[in-house]
Parts: structure tokens; C-alpha cells; sequence
């Protein structure tokens, strides 16, 4: 049977709005979390997915209050992350109403908090986000791509895409896989906010190299950017923030787009 793709707007919250930035940088305000996300929830958005993006740079943990009241007024499931550090950070989050809760920087930092979310909330609770950008290095040995003649492999992200870890992102994408990821949440920092469609190299290296479902993210600008990133890998979900928020495309428009060029949604 295959299973439907599924279609996530993704609220990015700084300060208690939802924001939109350029390859993690350059941020700019794009409304109120709650609306938006009452909006998205009636125009057919498979799931809803809230970062709060500043909070592991801060060293604090997402803000609670905001992700209660978003759970109120949506009826799709919930992915929570940001500044999750420990096992009572991600039962707060679940408390307030979310379905999944996504990590990043802490399962980097600890991977074996991987492990135990599962076995304390199951693993379809646990979304291991990745964000990785395209590092140009000569003389890396594994996981080479050529692209116009150009080597590149992919180096894993955290604190917002702040820092760089030396980890390769397809060896970081097994390992969460083996430590019992439920899902992956693959950002590419590259084309985050560019609106020039998703990195359909890294997309497919992951996607190819692990079973778990991915969630592709960063780059989308128009339903095209959906249609190519589904036609060209096996990824299972695409997030979408810029195309949403402003208005150009709704989710419902966007689901019958898709549908009419052969890609199985849920309308």
C-alpha cells in the first residue's frame, strides 16, 4: 500500500512570532503562531510542525505557554522542538498538547536521549532534525558528490544552524535511525529561504541511505518545488514555511496541485 505524502507548513517562532529567515540568518517577522496555525489546520495541512529557533542558542527551553495554545486550535498531529535537552523537556512538550517532539542539538550532544524518548514515549513521539549544509572539502573521503565538478559532502548543523559539528549528515542519518528515530527532519541550510526548491541531492542521499520516513525542508518557493522533491526522491513528507505564510499558495491549493500531477495526497 503506498502511504500519501504528506504536506506540513512549518511555523519558525522567535520571540513569539513565527519568522522567516535566509539560510538561518536574516530574520523577519511573519505573523502570529496561533492564527496561522488555526489557518493551516482548516486548509488540509497534514501536520503542523512548531521550532522555536532560538532556544537552544539560549539555552532555554521552548516556551510552553505558545505551544498550549497552537494545540487548542488545530486538530492535525503536532511536532514540537527547540532547546529539547532532557526527557522531561520533551514531556512538557507532549503535556502542552504536542503529538512528536523534534531534536536536534540535544541528540547530537547526548544521542542516546534518542533511545530513551523512544522507550519512555514510543518512537512515532520521536522527529530527529538535521540540519545540514553543503561543506567544500577536497579531501573528504566519504559520501563525495560531484556536482559541476565541484566535492562536497554534507556537514551536520546545531544551535540554529550556528555551528558546525564535523559530523557527516548520511552517517548521522543512520546512526539516529539505529538509536530509534521515528522520523527525520532534514533541512538543508544551503537552500533554506532561497524559494529556488529543495535539495533534491541531499533529500535522495538520505532518503536512499535510511528506512526511516523523512520529512523534506528548505528551499520551497512554488508547488513545483513540492512536485520535483516527491517525482525525484522517495521522501515520504515536504515542509513548507515561505509559500504559506505570505500568502502566495494555500495548502488546499498546493494538495490539488500536487494531486493533479499524480503525487497521492489526502485532499
Amino acid at each position: 500500500m503506498t502511504l500519501t505524502k504528506r504536506i506540513i507548513p512549518c511555523l519558525d517562532v522567535a520571540n513569539g512570532r513565527v519568522v522567516k529567515g535566509l539560510h538561518f540568518e536574516s530574520i523577519k517577522d511573519a505573523g502570529d503562531p496561533v492564527l496561522l496555525a488555526e489557518k493551516y489546520s482548516r486548509e488540509g495541512a497534514d501536520e503542523l510542525v512548531f521550532l522555536d529557533i532560538t532556544a537552544s542558542q539560549e539555552q532555554r527551553e521552548t516556551i510552553r505557554s505558545l505551544v498550549s495554545k497552537v494545540a487548542q486550535v488545530i486538530d492535525i498531529p503536532f511536532t514540537v522542538g527547540g532547546g529539547v535537552k532532557t526527557l522531561q523537556h520533551a514531556r512538557d512538550i507532549l503535556l502542552c498538547g504536542a503529538d512528536k517532539v523534534a531534536i536536534n542539538t540535544g541528540a547530537v550532544k547526548n544521542p542516546e536521549i534518542i533511545t530513551e524518548l523512544m522507550s519512555l514515549f514510543g518512537k512515532q513521539c520521536v522527529v530527529v532534525a538535521i540540519d545540514a549544509k553543503r561543506n567544500y572539502d577536497y579531501t573528504k573521503g566519504k559520501n563525495i558528490f560531484s556536482e559541476d565538478s565541484k566535492k562536497f559532502w554534507f556537514e551536520v548543523f546545531i544551535y540554529g544552524g550556528k555551528t558546525g559539528t564535523g559530523i557527516d549528515a548520511i552517517e548521522w542519518a543512520k546512526k539516529v535511525q539505529q538509536l530509534g528515530a521515528g522520523e527525520i527532519l532534514l533541512t538543508s541550510i544551503d537552500k533554506d529561504g532561497t524559494k529556488d526548491g529543495y535539495d533534491i541531492i541531499l533529500t535522495k542521499a538520505i532518503v536512499e541511505t535510511v528506512s526511516t520516513p523523512v520529512i523534506a525542508s528548505g528551499g520551497c518557493g512554488e508547488p513545483l518545488h513540492m512536485l520535483e522533491v516527491f517525482k525525484k526522491t522517495d521522501v515520504d513528507a515536504a515542509l513548507a514555511a515561505s509559500i504559506f505564510h505570505y500568502e502566495t499558495h494555500s495548502v488546499d491549493r498546493v494538495k490539488e496541485y500536487l494531486k493533479e500531477n499524480d503525487v497521492d495526497v489526502r485532499l
